[in-house]
């Protein structure tokens, strides 16, 4: 029952960090790039975005192995394989959108934040 209980919560944790549903990016993806982003812009604000991009698809990979290991304990022998080159095209798709929300500068590196926090 543990057993089973465990690879159920892989399975949930792993559809919520894939790329399998419309909502998941912007409500978790999306942050946790951003919250994975902000040690690489504290090194240096340039290695804000392409920590952003590997967050991003880091999360999306880590959901596919979450789901994978998770059905293949549930199910044993059998798994099913998502979809991934409908995943890979999305994530390349949102990945577009991200680098272009940066470079117009609608998301900025949080010291962008923290800097105008001290300014006003």
């Amino acid at each position: 029952m543990k057993q089973t209980i465990f690879n159920i919560s892989l399975v949930t944790i792993g559809f919520i960090l894939s790329p399998l549903t419309w909502w998941n990016d912007l409500v978790v993806n999306v942050p946790l790039a951003y919250l994975i982003s902000i040690p690489f812009s504290l090194i240096n604000e340039k290695l804000f975005l392409p920590g952003f991009i590997i967050g991003y698809w880091l999360t999306n990979l880590l959901g596919f192995l979450l789901l994978h290991w998770g059905s293949q304990g549930l199910i044993k022998k059998k798994y099913a394989v998502p979809n991934i080159k409908q995943s890979l095209i999305m994530s390349i798709i949102y990945s577009v959108l991200i680098v272009i929300i940066v470079m117009l500068g609608w998301l900025a590196p949080p010291s962008a934040y923290i800097e105008n926090l001290k300014q006003g």
